[in-house]
Protein backbone atom coordinates (compact mmCIF):
# COMPACT_ATOMS: atom_id res chain seq x y z
CA UNK A 1 0.00 0.00 0.00
CA UNK A 2 1.34 3.43 -1.37
CA UNK A 3 1.37 6.05 1.61
CA UNK A 4 0.38 9.75 0.63
CA UNK A 5 2.02 12.56 1.59
CA UNK A 6 0.39 15.70 1.71
CA UNK A 7 2.07 19.40 2.98
CA UNK A 8 0.89 22.46 2.98
CA UNK A 9 2.34 25.69 1.59
CA UNK A 10 3.30 29.27 2.64
CA UNK A 11 -0.08 30.59 3.25
CA UNK A 12 -1.44 26.76 4.33
CA UNK A 13 -2.75 25.40 1.12
CA UNK A 14 -2.76 21.69 0.52
CA UNK A 15 -0.15 20.49 -1.70
CA UNK A 16 1.13 16.68 -3.05
CA UNK A 17 4.65 16.50 -4.55
CA UNK A 18 4.62 14.46 -7.90
CA UNK A 19 7.78 12.86 -7.90
CA UNK A 20 9.39 12.44 -11.75
CA UNK A 21 9.58 8.36 -11.29
CA UNK A 22 10.31 7.35 -15.57
CA UNK A 23 10.98 8.79 -18.82
CA UNK A 24 9.68 6.54 -21.73
CA UNK A 25 12.61 6.75 -24.28
CA UNK A 26 10.57 6.01 -26.55
CA UNK A 27 8.40 8.89 -26.51
CA UNK A 28 11.45 11.64 -25.61
CA UNK A 29 12.82 13.64 -28.27
CA UNK A 30 15.80 14.60 -25.92
CA UNK A 31 14.79 18.73 -26.67
CA UNK A 32 15.75 19.52 -22.96
CA UNK A 33 13.16 21.45 -22.17
CA UNK A 34 12.25 19.33 -18.67
CA UNK A 35 15.92 19.64 -17.79
CA UNK A 36 16.44 23.53 -18.29
CA UNK A 37 13.19 23.53 -15.32
CA UNK A 38 15.17 21.50 -13.49
CA UNK A 39 17.44 23.00 -10.98
CA UNK A 40 18.08 19.77 -9.15
CA UNK A 41 20.19 17.82 -11.29
CA UNK A 42 17.32 14.84 -12.16
CA UNK A 43 17.80 14.17 -15.16
CA UNK A 44 20.80 13.88 -18.01
CA UNK A 45 20.76 14.09 -21.59
CA UNK A 46 22.11 10.67 -23.21
CA UNK A 47 22.85 9.54 -26.97
CA UNK A 48 21.51 6.33 -27.96
CA UNK A 49 23.54 4.09 -30.67
CA UNK A 50 22.57 2.25 -33.06
CA UNK A 51 21.90 -0.96 -30.68
CA UNK A 52 19.63 1.11 -28.79
CA UNK A 53 22.04 1.41 -26.28
CA UNK A 54 22.63 5.08 -23.69
CA UNK A 55 25.91 6.30 -24.26
CA UNK A 56 27.30 9.50 -22.89
CA UNK A 57 27.20 12.50 -25.51
CA UNK A 58 30.71 12.84 -25.15
CA UNK A 59 31.38 9.54 -26.60
CA UNK A 60 33.38 10.38 -29.51
CA UNK A 61 33.84 6.57 -30.47
CA UNK A 62 30.18 6.33 -30.47
CA UNK A 63 28.01 7.22 -33.26
CA UNK A 64 24.53 8.68 -32.13
CA UNK A 65 21.10 7.89 -33.75
CA UNK A 66 18.89 10.09 -31.62
CA UNK A 67 18.98 12.34 -27.89
CA UNK A 68 17.08 10.83 -25.10
CA UNK A 69 16.75 12.65 -21.19
CA UNK A 70 17.10 9.70 -18.37
CA UNK A 71 17.13 10.25 -14.49
CA UNK A 72 20.48 10.55 -13.27
CA UNK A 73 19.42 11.51 -9.33
CA UNK A 74 15.93 10.54 -9.56
CA UNK A 75 16.32 11.17 -5.21
CA UNK A 76 17.30 14.82 -5.94
CA UNK A 77 13.53 15.26 -7.55
CA UNK A 78 11.29 17.65 -5.10
CA UNK A 79 8.03 16.91 -6.60
CA UNK A 80 7.31 20.10 -8.47
CA UNK A 81 6.68 18.65 -11.48
CA UNK A 82 8.07 21.65 -13.41
CA UNK A 83 9.51 18.75 -16.08
CA UNK A 84 6.21 17.08 -16.81
CA UNK A 85 4.63 20.89 -17.22
CA UNK A 86 6.97 21.70 -20.51
CA UNK A 87 7.54 18.37 -21.67
CA UNK A 88 5.84 18.54 -25.44
CA UNK A 89 5.54 14.92 -25.83
CA UNK A 90 4.10 13.83 -22.53
CA UNK A 91 7.32 11.01 -21.76
CA UNK A 92 7.29 11.24 -18.27
CA UNK A 93 5.32 9.38 -15.03
CA UNK A 94 5.20 11.03 -12.43
CA UNK A 95 3.71 9.81 -8.64
CA UNK A 96 4.64 9.19 -4.96
CA UNK A 97 6.77 6.48 -6.16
Amino acid sequence: MQATLTVVTRDGRAWQPSYLLAIDPEKCIGCGRCFKVCGRGVMELKGIDEDGILVALDNDDVEIERKVMTLADPGACIGCAACARVCAKDCQMHGLG
